[in-house]
């Protein structure tokens, strides 16, 4: 069954705006770009506080160049509502302990489904323990991520932690087209991997095929 996210997104917020309510919500980022949009959106309805945990981004300098980029922008951005950031332990550790035996899988794939997990996981605990009304994830933005698997994995955790999860498919409206716009816009640092070393491999052995491919004349009749 298709589930339309957005929808559900929208029937909470009409809700809690019709009864003069501005609930929390943690948010979990997973790098600037994605978080602007976002944040441009869910700041009109929510008082935000940011989680950032990604143990998946396999270099210490890209971990760091991301998680400036999003103080960054949070700084500079204006927001309707408060919005705070935490930033959460870096731990890759943990990343390459939840997809074991699954480092050979695309991209796409289970071993990313596990890392949602590891994620959200995360944000539920923090949500839960810190008494936020919902907890949700900046990366339904993106194409390249499974939005279902999203927000099935977030519906258990919410379930799980006693804590309720936020619908959410944020490449929905233009979303994903509006936060290339503000990425512009702020200057931000866009990264054409999701950050682990798998992904990256993935674009690199990609990268290469085409070179290869483009390389190779037509010859002539």
């Amino acid at each position: 069954m298709n589930i339309n996210y957005q929808k559900e997104l929208d029937g909470i917020i009409e809700e809690n705006t019709l009864k003069g309510r501005i609930p929390t919500l943690l948010l979990h980022a997973c790098c600037a770009p994605c978080s602007s949009y976002c944040l441009e959106y869910l700041s009109k309805y929510f008082k935000i506080t940011v989680l950032y945990y990604n143990p998946n981004i396999s270099a210490k300098d890209e971990y760091d160049r991301r998680v400036e980029e999003l103080r960054r922008l949070t700084g500079e951005m204006p927001f309707e509502n408060p919005v705070e950031v935490i930033y959460d332990r870096y731990e890759p550790s943990e990343f390459y302990e939840a997809v074991k035996g699954l480092e050979h899988v695309h991209e796409g794939g289970e071993r990313c489904f596990k890392c949602y997990e590891l994620r959200l996981r995360e944000a539920a605990e923090v949500a839960s323990r810190m008494g936020f009304d919902y907890f949700t994830t900046t990366l339904t933005i993106s194409p390249l991520k499974n939005s279902a698997k999203l927000n099935e994995i977030g519906q258990m955790l919410g379930e799980e932690y006693h804590v309720t999860h936020l619908p959410s498919d944020f490449k929905k409206r233009d979303g994903y087209k509006r936060s290339t716009v503000l990425s512009k816009e702020y200057g931000l640092y866009r990264q054409d991997y999701c950050g682990c070393v798998f992904s990256k491999e993935e674009r690199r052995l990609d990268k290469l095929a085409k070179e290869a491919e483009a390389s190779v004349q037509p010859s002539e009749a």
